[in-house]
């Protein structure tokens, strides 16, 4: 079963190829983007996640004439990358179909797309992802998490971990020694680390719960020092923390 993502900045002909893909019985999953930009934000979760996890992509159904970064930019850009998806290019041109099997497509297809010829290609990336070395996949170490530093992957104990700061879709991991920027949103971590006493005390804070020293009121606002930071604790967030830090007293 492939999982596939499809790459068109025109609705009409992306919706129409996601639903073909769908109705593909070789097809887990297909989601679409409307532009190379979108296609590579997702790719990125997808290297993230890793070939055997939720967000894996096996397979991209690529059109070639977009505005900014064209499907032959963005294959070349994911030819580059140590275990790239496979690339299946859907297009009403014919003109770029050499540039397109330099580049190792699976297939090239041209609009209108029919089912049939669709299928073949589906068929073409199925049979060649079979022949794809099997990666075998580790579950996540629940008591380190990696970090990038200078190139270098380093697993930082996640006891050593203090609070964590929200950055967008990035997330800053702070300990004793230094801080560290991991591209995990912070609902995420505190969905997998409440569990090890971890609280959201701000929409943009996360705490350990075991590294606050202090709970301070001042004038109906409360902050906790943690790791020799004095971090505010929202209204709503208030109650439920002075509880969790009475209990545990």
């Amino acid at each position: 079963m492939l999982r596939a993502l499809a790459v068109d900045d025109e609705r009409p002909s992306l919706e129409e190829l996601v639903y073909l893909l769908n109705a593909d019985p070789r097809i887990h999953t297909a989601e679409g983007a409307g532009d190379a930009t979108e296609a590579l934000r997702r790719i990125n979760r997808a290297l993230e996640s890793g070939p055997g996890g939720p967000d894996a992509i096996d397979v991209v159904f690529l059109d070639i004439q977009m505005p900014g970064l064209d499907g032959l930019d963005l294959a070349r850009l994911l030819s580059g990358f140590a275990r790239p998806p496979l690339v299946v290019f859907v297009t009403a041109h014919e003109d770029f179909a050499v540039q397109a099997f330099d580049l190792e497509a699976v297939d090239y297809v041209l609009k209108p797309v029919r089912r049939e010829r669709l299928a073949e290609a589906v068929r073409r990336a199925a049979d060649l992802r079979e022949t794809l070395p099997r990666i075998t996949v580790h579950e996540p170490d629940p008591d380190h998490i990696p970090v990038e530093l200078g190139g270098v992957t380093r697993f930082v104990p996640v006891d050593d971990i203090t609070h964590v700061e929200a950055r967008g879709d990035y997330a800053r991991l702070h300990t004793d020694r230094g801080s560290h920027l991991v591209r995990i949103p912070l609902s995420t971590l505190e969905d997998r680390w409440g569990s090890r006493g971890f609280v959201r005390i701000h929409r943009r804070h996360l705490v350990a719960l075991r590294h606050i020293s202090e709970l301070r009121l001042d004038a109906g606002t409360v902050s906790v020092l943690v790791g020799g930071e004095e971090l505010q604790v929202s209204r709503r967030h208030a109650r439920e923390l002075r509880d969790l830090l009475m209990r545990r007293a």
